[in-house]
């Protein structure tokens, strides 16, 4: 069958777009605290689902609808700021302060820093929070964070307006310790559409008894996607997130292949014969054996593959460089094992151990559909070795 080479990010785009988003509201993250919200609230900063809009029309009894966190313009001494609960702790690769709308009322500067809190603070903001402002005892309760003290990040920067070609205001990150909070910082006010953090999950493995079941790929298990051959309408990392997919843009979703014969024919399996396919290569958040896999096809219903497999390997962090640097264009250990033998795919799946060719433990699987098309979750459930 014809393999589809990697596809390469666009130039001006950063690789740490590769990795997950631990922030966004999908994946459990969470506004704790803003200083202002007058216009718009923070929690839009982290709405993941629809991209960042913008409807002339749209009022609210407190100026301008906007879609992302805008604060009054400050007549009083100080700089607005909120704290931000990653859904995901883990290691921070990248940031993107997306500015996208906000022309002539973004930020004109930002900063960001980090903490890992043993606890969870307890502050919640809840409800719209439109046209409010942090009150005396939400900022007596953040002070005890000592927030202002946290690890920089990101130092006081410019940020570029918001048109469509200057709004992805990137930021890769060099900080090797886990991070669970994130303090936002805008000089001294303004607005901001997105805030998208993007690194790997970090699990306490260690914890975590030999024989417990757990889905070793998952987000909040430390699963990442290192590579795919296409995602045209979806990303692969998608399809590892919390529950099942809200919508076919929470999934991984590739093009129409355009190597599809004129007449299409099947095998003896039902299975279509066609020349090409695409595929998506993980790393588990641990190695593991696996010994049931569920994949959900779950809103795509006119797009889903035809048929899928999975091949499975195990590679050290050196090889693992090499592939990624090769885009995974070669197989020059021949590595890759067959896991899962080419199935139908068209509903959500379920495979035990049964359906499972016998190996020991994995670090990376790559899932591979024919021709093409969408599937919204990938799960692997199995044990660590001992």
């Amino acid at each position: 069958m014809a393999d589809r080479k990697a596809v390469k990010i666009v130039s001006d785009q950063p690789d740490f777009l590769q990795f997950n988003n631990l922030a966004c509201e999908t994946a459990g993250g969470n506004v704790i605290f803003a200083t202002d919200e007058w216009f718009a609230p923070a929690s839009n900063l982290l709405k993941v689902l629809e991209p960042p809009e913008f409807i002339a029309s749209a009022f609210t009894e407190y100026g301008k609808w906007m879609d992302g966190w805008e604060t009054r313009r400050k007549r009083i001494p100080g700089h607005d700021w909120c704290i931000i609960q990653l859904g995901v702790p883990g290691i921070i690769h990248g940031l993107d302060v997306d500015t996208s709308f906000f022309t002539g009322n973004y930020s004109p500067s930002a900063s960001v820093q980090a903490a890992c809190l043993d606890e969870s603070p307890a502050l919640t903001l809840e409800g719209d929070r439109t046209g409010m402002a942090a009150s005396d005892s939400q900022f007596e309760a953040v002070a005890k964070l000592h927030s202002e003290s946290w690890e920089e990040l990101v130092p006081v920067t410019e940020l570029k307006p918001g048109y469509s070609d200057t709004c992805h205001n990137y930021f890769p990150i060099n900080y090797p310790s886990r991070v669970t909070h994130l303090r936002l910082n805008m000089y001294p006010d303004g607005g901001i559409a997105r805030l998208k953090v993007y690194g790997v999950g970090q699990k306490d493995w260690s914890a975590l008894p030999t024989q417990d079941q757990l889905d070793l790929v998952a987000l909040v298990n430390g699963g990442v996607c290192l590579g795919y051959s296409d995602a045209h309408f979806g990303h692969p990392r998608n399809m590892i997130g919390l529950g099942r997919s809200a919508n076919m843009g929470d999934g991984w979703e590739t093009a129409r292949r355009l190597d599809r014969p004129k007449n299409l024919q099947v095998d003896g399996k039902g299975i279509l014969q066609v020349p090409g396919y695409e595929w998506a290569v993980l790393r588990l958040g641990h190695p593991g054996v696996i010994s049931q896999i569920e994949i959900d096809t779950n809103h795509f219903k006119g797009n889903f593959p035809d048929s899928c497999k999975i091949e499975a390997c195990h590679l050290t962090p050196e090889e693992e460089g090499k592939y990624v640097s090769g885009r995974w264009s070669s197989d020059p250990g021949n590595k890759w094992r067959v896991l899962l033998q080419p199935q139908k795919a068209h509903h959500r799946h379920f495979y035990s151990c049964d359906s499972l060719a016998q190996s020991g433990p994995v670090s990376h699987v790559r899932l591979v559909i024919a021709p093409d098309g969408g599937v919204s979750r990938l799960r692997l459930w199995g044990v660590k070795p001992l």
